[in-house]
């Protein structure tokens, strides 16, 4: 692991923190950045066989923060499996600081016309993305509150929150949701000291999304990079997980109720006319 985090800088030392959807992708970068920023990390996810493997390659590559590190099971469409996640964590360490609920999925591999959608993948999506992100929120606040230590709570949303045409109506729709229970939230949890935020990445080449699209991670990031608004630019798990630091680190102490994008200004811009 990269140890160029001086431990002087360590924004989040000491912190516990549940990344759900941590075994790949976005959750696998956030938790190796935030183990280097000194937080003890929960990893879970349904990819036991992934979740298992990164958690004792961290511990390898970090010998000083491998008792820090740890894998657990959870499907967050269970209430069961989230609230012994969240139990796990704080008896594990004592408190939990940090629920970044990011586990996400996208649906059938073939977009089709609405007409032709399936309302059991409609069901699926917002099952995972939608409950899963209430669930997560649900049992962090459970020991948040009484604890009366603050914290964080985050959801990873999605470019598609700010520009339609993106995705299907039922990806978008759990991502606009979970966008609508992060703004209740940061009312309700205020009071509380509870930080509440979402990141909404741009088209990052993860597993799934190479899953997705059938080709190598090396023709999206090329294809998007053509495509760029700032010049140059490919978003990556390491971006989305440089925001996650930041939101749950001292730094963005007054930060709630944002849906930050990190797309590189990709949804704030109409390019066709910029062809005209």
């Amino acid at each position: 692991m990269d140890s160029s985090v001086a431990k002087s800088k360590r924004r989040l030392e000491g912190k516990v923190a549940i990344i759900t959807g941590g075994a790949s992708g976005i959750g696998a970068a956030t938790a190796k950045l935030f183990l280097q920023h000194g937080a003890k990390v929960i990893i879970a996810d349904i990819q036991d066989q992934l979740g298992i493997s990164l958690s004792k390659s961290l511990a390898e590559h970090c010998p000083a923060a491998a008792n820090n590190i740890h894998y657990t099971h959870c499907d967050v469409t269970s209430e069961p499996d989230v609230k012994s996640l969240v139990d796990f964590a704080v008896s594990k360490f004592g408190n939990l600081d940090i629920m970044y609920n990011n586990a996400g999925i996208v649906g059938d591999h073939e977009r089709l016309p609405v007409q032709d959608s399936s309302t059991k993948d409609f069901k699926r999506i917002m099952d995972v993305n939608l409950l899963g992100a209430f669930l997560g929120a649900k049992h962090a606040a459970r020991v948040m509150v009484p604890a009366k230590r603050g914290g964080v709570i985050l959801f990873t949303t999605s470019m598609v929150t700010m520009v339609g045409g993106m995705a299907t109506p039922a990806y978008g729709a759990s991502k606009h949701a979970v966008v609508g229970i992060m703004r209740e939230l940061c009312m309700e949890l205020g009071e509380h000291g509870i930080r509440v935020n979402c990141i909404a990445p741009g088209t990052v080449a993860t597993p799934m999304t190479m899953e997705q699209v059938k080709v190598d991670r090396e023709v999206v990031e090329e294809f998007f990079k053509s495509k760029a608004v700032l010049k140059d630019t490919v978003v990556k798990e390491e971006d989305i997980a440089e925001a996650a630091v930041y939101l749950s680190s001292d730094e963005g102490k007054v930060v709630s109720g944002v849906n930050l994008v990190v797309d590189g200004g990709f949804s704030s811009v109409n390019t066709t006319y910029a062809k005209l």
